[in-house]
């Protein structure tokens, strides 16, 4: 089996890929499963490689928040987002987290949002390039709140992590996984977490929306396969996944990154992606959101 990750070896996409292939494998009788990091695009090309393989179960594609997001974002795009692939299973879901540096004097939400309103476009606000969660994540909150703030784009989030700590840009709604270690090393303040319920791996930080009713914006990673590929195979990956995502030492590694394993259906994956692409959808257009 080969599970396309649509991005660059070494990213949180690669890292819950290759966990997951490490506890699948058993759940497979051994049968080998390889990544194959297809990086490029904002995750289509990747896409592009599984939606144009054999429907035979042995191709699968780890999809993340930009699969739901490219349709809205790519003008042209390789294949039909909603006929080119069959739901497998969703893997796991977990929060970006809003982040200021230690020494800020943003120390809450409310601050953010009094200081937003009181000088529009004043606060900035980092991401790894437009499109991408930490963008959309801003831009969402700017629409339900009603604020104005300076999205700063960057080629990636390590050097937007480090223009945060830096000083150059005031905040970021960085990934769990990203922030994690400047949190604990005291870099860097947890103001919230972007899912709708607390975070059970950061209890003690608040949700944006107990300040921003309805806010919600989550990390997700789902396994699809080619359209067409037989119901049987998909039943048998999805029972094998399900079953290699409860094991004690995949959520160990997962616990890091901030995310929850979150498994279902493949129907229950279908609903949530179709969801999220409404969703989406409606933030890229009225935002006027282009890619970089």
């Amino acid at each position: 089996i080969t599970m396309v990750v649509p991005f660059a070896a070494g990213g949180p996409t690669d890292k819950v890929a290759r966990d997951l292939a490490e506890v699948l494998r058993k759940g497979l009788s051994n049968q080998t499963v390889i990544i194959d990091n297809v990086g490029g695009a904002g995750g289509t090309l990747g896409a592009a490689k599984v939606a144009k393989a054999a429907p035979d179960g042995y191709t699968l594609v780890m999809a993340t928040f930009a699969h739901a997001v490219n349709p809205s974002l790519v003008s042209k795009l390789p294949f039909d987002t909603e006929k080119a692939f069959s739901p497998v299973v969703m893997v796991a879901r977990g929060p970006n987290v809003l982040v200021v540096r230690s020494d800020s004097p943003l120390k809450s939400v409310k601050d953010v949002l009094d200081t937003a309103k009181a000088q529009p476009g004043k606060l900035s606000y980092a991401s790894q390039g437009n499109g991408t969660s930490a963008h959309l994540a801003g831009e969402m909150f700017e629409n339900l709140a009603r604020v104005k703030m300076t999205h700063v784009p960057y080629r990636g989030a390590g050097p937007a992590m480090t223009d945060l700590l830096g000083g150059q840009v005031d905040m970021m709604f960085a990934t769990a996984a990203a922030v994690g270690p400047h949190v604990a090393a005291g870099k860097l303040r947890a103001l919230a977490v972007t899912t709708p319920e607390r975070s059970p791996v950061m209890k003690s930080v608040p949700t944006v929306a107990e300040s921003v009713p309805g806010y919600a914006v989550e990390s997700w990673y789902g396994l699809l396969a080619p359209a067409g590929t037989p119901a049987e195979v998909i039943a048998k990956l999805n029972a094998a996944a399900k079953q290699a995502t409860q094991s004690a030492d995949f959520k160990k590694k997962l616990e890091p990154e901030g995310l929850n394993v979150s498994t279902g259906s493949p129907q229950e994956l279908d609903d949530y992606v179709r969801k999220e692409e409404v969703r989406w959808r409606k933030i890229v257009t009225e935002n006027n959101i282009k890619p970089d």
